[in-house]
């Protein structure tokens, strides 16, 4: 296998090794401001529900405590990523991200169950509702709060390539129509439709749960390996179009953390030198650490283009698990 170099070894993977350590800083730093300023409004809804009784202001209030609990994996996630790989983590710790990722996934469906346990419990319970300016203004104030540190986490959650922090990011926007939906609540109440707030608390949980799908359908993906298509065949046109490559196949790249690796074989002239090869290889390196954002590292394995059967690959070829 040939130019399968560490980030480090050359001048352009080290240049993405300092991105990437920004990157993090970044991330950390959307969690801990995001983190402040949720926890306050929580307090203050929580506060509001204390006194006012009100489910779907409880409903969003227990979303936005969600918020700040849901920083703490994501945090020890990026800090993780941080450590070297070892002869044990050969990969690093970057994985540590989806796994995270998987964790506020578990926690928006959870918070979506409780505010639906309390909307239904209200309902049958008939606790009135009460301090219904006080209320919407709270739900308000979460409204635009909640949608602020959506937009921040997930411009830096796609900035740096974290599907994590762009998954709590969606989930700070779940809170913010959790907010609308406790302030329509409480607005029906007012207008002398007591059943208002119940059921906005039940449609709050409800609208929890499908933007739980929405976010752990990219999660999921990513741990289970998935890559844009359209990375895969930007790979093979920057590949290809390399001096001395006739062809490009076996691609293969997937997201670890917020990192992607490439695996791919090129076929070179069968008459050119080991040191020839390597050259061709390790161009093909420079151009996807150009031209593919948050690359990693690429592994390039290089072929003779054979004009017939290769001969050597069949050694190998029933031991391939599809074979």
């Amino acid at each position: 296998m040939v130019g399968a170099h560490s980030v480090e070894a050359g001048s352009h993977p080290a240049g993405h090794k300092l991105t990437d350590s920004a990157a993090l800083d970044s991330g950390i730093r959307a969690l801990v401001i995001s983190s402040v300023g949720l926890l306050a409004t929580c307090i203050i809804q929580i506060a509001v529900v204390w006194v006012g009784q009100s489910t779907a202001l409880l409903a969003d209030a227990l979303h936005n405590l969600v918020d700040v609990f849901t920083s703490i994996p994501l945090g020890i996630a990026f800090a993780l990523s941080r450590r070297l790989a070892n002869r044990r983590f050969t990969y690093g710790y970057a994985r540590a991200e989806d796994v995270a990722g998987v964790t506020i996934i578990f926690f928006i469906g959870a918070s979506a169950m409780l505010a639906g346990y309390a909307a239904i419990h209200k309902w049958s319970g008939g606790t009135p509702t009460t301090h219904l300016g006080l209320g919407m203004a709270a739900a308000l104030a979460g409204a635009v709060g909640n949608e602020l540190v959506a937009m921040y986490k997930i411009r830096v959650g796609k900035a740096i390539g974290s599907a994590a922090l762009v998954a709590d990011g969606q989930h700070c926007r779940a809170d913010a129509l959790t907010s609308v939906g406790a302030f329509l609540g409480i607005l029906g109440v007012f207008l002398g439709f007591p059943w208002a707030d119940p059921l906005m608390g039940l449609l709050i949980g409800v609208t929890i749960l499908y933007i739980a799908w929405g976010a752990s359908r990219e999660v999921f993906a990513r741990i289970m390996d998935a890559i844009e298509p359209e990375t895969v065949n930007r790979i093979e046109q920057i590949a290809g179009a390399v001096a001395g490559v006739h062809r490009v196949d076996e691609v293969r790249a997937r997201w670890i953390g917020h990192h992607v690796m490439i695996e791919l074989s090129v076929e070179v002239g069968p008459r050119l030198t080991v040191a020839k090869g390597h050259q061709i290889a390790e161009t093909v390196r420079h151009e996807l650490f150009h031209h593919i954002p948050r690359l990693a590292d690429a592994i390039v394995h290089v072929n003779p283009a054979w004009e017939g059967v290769d001969p050597y690959h069949a050694l190998t070829a029933d031991h391939r698990p599809d074979a």
